[in-house]
């Protein structure tokens, strides 16, 4: 069973930023599958950096559009940018240090952190970076 589903309102109008959201939903759901099935700590943790350097690459991209085009959110988007990728390394900490607690706050929060950011931050940012 998957985590995330993909949702029309997630889009942001460009193509390769939405493939890239696609991608994180993908990771997410892989990482919450192996989670599930109680897969090996090390395959988890692969995931784990896998999900963070994909999100923060995806983060950069979408900032330097962002300020391109003048974004009028752009520092507030930024800073939910770095919020969420302190939580990601929180979650991941939290997992190194006891797997069996950590693993069950990432089944909690992988989802609600990623679903909240596009249904605000980017449900704002959509259309705009196309003009």
């Amino acid at each position: 069973m998957s985590l995330l589903q993909w949702k029309p309102e997630y889009s942001v109008g460009i193509e390769s930023m939405d493939d890239e959201h696609r991608d994180m939903i993908d990771l997410i759901n892989t990482t919450y599958e192996k989670l599930e099935k109680n897969s090996d700590t090390q395959q988890i943790e692969n995931c784990l950096g896998e999900i963070l350097s994909t999100i923060s690459a995806h983060f950069a991209l979408e900032e330097r559009m962002m300020r391109r085009s003048r974004y009028g959110e752009y520092q507030a988007h930024k800073d939910d940018h770095e919020k969420l990728l302190d939580q990601i390394r929180d979650l991941m900490d939290g997992f190194f240090d006891d797997p069996a607690t950590g693993g069950k706050r990432l089944e909690e929060r992988l989802s609600s952190w990623f679903a909240a950011h596009f249904s605000s931050f980017d449900a704002r940012l959509h259309g705009q970076l196309k003009h």
